[in-house]
């Protein structure tokens, strides 16, 4: 059976949970890195066309990973992975401001986090969204090689 077909076999339960995940992961995200604009973040840079894509990309793998952390009836606990976190955080650098990101700002200087990080941030944000389609493969492989009996 193919993985991506595990998808098929959620419970609506599921898909709730991969529903809220996304929605989070954009607040998460988008809010301090003033993709959003609040009283409490701005940004120097303005968001760059590719952000929201990469945004929203990674807004729905990560709430369908989160969802295969919900627990159906009888079936066993698979392995975490890391691979799905490191994904979120890179879409964070991707899409942030390039010379609001303090660390880059303090390793770069304004010149160089403009020079150097934001040419790099597309590539940030294509390595988020393959991070977290890896491991999402992988979770849900693990459902598709070891299936639950029915009940």
């Amino acid at each position: 059976m193919d993985t991506w077909t595990a998808l098929t076999r959620w419970s609506a339960r599921r898909w709730l949970t991969a529903a809220a995940g996304a929605v989070v992961t954009v607040l998460v995200i988008a809010v301090p890195t003033a993709m959003i604009p609040t009283p409490v973040f701005g940004r120097e840079i303005g968001v760059t066309w590719w952000s929201w894509p990469v945004l929203l990309v990674t807004a729905v793998l990560s709430g369908l990973l989160l969802a295969t952390y919900v627990r159906e009836a009888g079936q066993t606990e698979t392995t975490a992975s890391r691979r799905g976190a490191l994904g979120g955080l890179l879409t964070f650098f991707a899409v942030g401001c390039p010379v609001c990101n303090k660390l880059a700002l303090v390793l770069l200087g304004y010149a160089g986090a403009m020079q150097w990080f934001a040419p790099v941030q597309p590539v940030l944000g294509v390595a988020a969204v393959g991070l977290l389609v890896w491991a999402l493969r992988a979770r849900l492989a693990g459902e598709v090689a070891c299936p639950v009996p029915a009940a």
